[in-house]
């Protein structure tokens, strides 16, 4: 991402602050109005760059929340039903180091989801002395249901942006995928 390349009606979605004056003051992102800080990140930008897409990415999370109407599920219970969704069962000790919870904070949280059936203990077919938690059909309905619920009001939002705004989000998807791959996988010690 190129430092003030965004236009102004992502920066009015992002929630930032465009300088127009021609102080050269300097926003909540740490950039002057011309873009200019810091030094470069490790070949990823500039600083002010990185610092850029983690405010966009926590405005986005927040809008993202918005979205959803309240269910009674935490961040983590949502979080932790899409690990086991997207990764298979895990061992509680592996939940719990993933979700940064302790381990009997996942236990009453896999203890809340069984009994409300979105998720089951089971042998770990590898090693009948282990319990793994899976995630069940009606736990990953309830993330679909989540998923179509904010995609369906995330569509007017984008409805709402150029042509070509559309078409730099869906280019970027491919890579945050990616990166947010790299940051989800299987848990250490897992084999996976």
């Amino acid at each position: 991402m190129e430092s003030g390349s965004w236009s102004a009606e992502a920066e009015v979605v992002a929630g930032g602050a465009a300088d127009d004056s021609g102080t050269g003051a300097v926003d909540d992102t740490g950039t002057d109005a011309a873009g200019d800080a810091g030094s470069g990140a490790g070949g990823g930008g500039t600083d002010a760059d990185v610092v850029r897409l983690a405010t966009a990415v926590e405005r986005f999370t927040r809008v993202l929340r918005r979205l959803t109407a309240p269910d009674g599920m935490s961040l983590t219970t949502v979080a932790t039903l899409v690990r086991l969704d997207d990764l298979g069962p895990h061992r509680l000790s592996e939940l719990a180091a993933a979700e940064g919870v302790t381990q009997p904070g996942m236990t009453q949280l896999v203890s809340r989801l069984e009994r409300e059936g979105l998720a089951q203990r089971r042998g770990d077919p590898a090693d009948g002395r282990v319990v793994v938690v899976e995630i069940t059909a009606a736990g990953r309905e309830s993330i679909l249901r989540r998923r179509r619920e904010r995609a369906g009001k995330l569509s007017g939002l984008l409805a709402d942006l150029p042509a070509e705004d559309r078409a730099a989000i869906t280019r970027s998807l491919e890579v945050l995928d990616r990166l947010a791959g790299r940051l989800s996988g299987p848990p250490a010690g897992s084999a996976g």
